[in-house]
């Protein structure tokens, strides 16, 4: 049997939103239970107030919390790994990981409606840096703990729509496969034609869930039932179903050999609410 590990990453730094360590924990709850390792990384505490380190927030303690995964990763020497997070940040150290180890035979499918390739230079939370410093673009903290980044051609971003002018400028040069939310409804077969393509043997999987509309699937950042009306115009939301992120996810599954997934951005908020009330009534709440 294959060295599978299995990381709950309740990282909440990296998208400074503490509900996503919740969020983790109930995706960890929710997940079938398994024979492999399961191992929770240590994160930063919740009652820390981080503030902006050279262009990122936080970037001391993140760093701590992306040294943590990495010694666990390093402990059991995985084959395969799946990581229940968490904000994106937590796919850094498990596919940075799995590209030294597979090489030129591993590619990253990165389903999300946000291709996370921005730096400090232009927004401090780290969980939008990922995919760019797995490309070894970015601010050398983190483009350090990738030794064999992975090339352009062998990452393709599934769901995206609306990129930034940055984000868009990116990924025009670096020659980046995408694969629309439309093109997925009709069945687009660009992921195994893809990987056909790039001889890809084995494959990263990224999955944003805000890349799930919200108007179907409410446990994502733009479902916040207080947010502010309007808050989040301008912002690309998720336009997949979950039945057409499963489909985009299968057909992937059978064209390589998937040896990471990494599910993030886990948001339940009507159970956050939920805890949160329980914890003020009486024979409930804390003395």
């Amino acid at each position: 049997m294959s060295n599978d590990l299995r990381l709950i990453f309740p990282l909440w730094l990296g998208g400074n939103l503490r509900e996503y360590h919740f969020g983790a924990q109930m995706l960890a709850w929710l997940a079938p239970e398994t024979i492999s390792p399961v191992e929770q990384v240590p994160v930063t505490p919740l009652d820390e107030q981080p503030g902006i380190e050279e262009g990122i927030l936080g970037r001391s303690k993140l760093m701590q919390d992306l040294d943590n995964a990495s010694a666990i990763i390093r402990k059991h020497q995985p084959e395969r790994i799946t990581v229940l997070g968490g904000d994106c940040l937590i796919d850094l150290e498990p596919f940075a990981w799995l590209c030294e180890r597979y090489g030129d035979g591993l590619g990253i499918l990165w389903i999300d409606t946000h291709p996370d390739v921005m730096t400090p230079a232009q927004y401090a939370n780290a969980h939008a840096h990922v995919l760019g410093a797995l490309m070894g673009n970015g601010d050398c903290d983190l483009t350090r703990r990738v030794p064999r980044p992975v090339p352009a051609s062998r990452v393709m971003i599934a769901g995206l729509h609306s990129p930034n002018a940055c984000e868009a400028d990116f990924i025009r040069t670096k020659g980046i496969r995408t694969v629309s939310p439309e093109a997925i409804r009709a069945g687009s077969q660009d992921i195994a034609n893809w990987i056909a393509a790039e001889k890809i043997t084995h494959l990263a999987i990224h999955f944003d869930l805000d890349v799930l509309d919200f108007h179907q699937f409410r446990a994502v950042m733009f479902a916040r039932p207080d947010d502010a009306p309007g808050k989040w115009d301008g912002v690309a939301k998720g336009k997949l179903t979950l039945a057409e992120a499963a489909a985009v996810i299968a057909q992937a599954d059978g064209a390589a050999d998937v040896v990471g997934l990494g599910i993030a951005e886990h948001l339940p908020w009507d159970a956050i609410n939920l805890k949160n009330l329980l914890a003020t009534l009486p024979l409930l709440r804390k003395a």
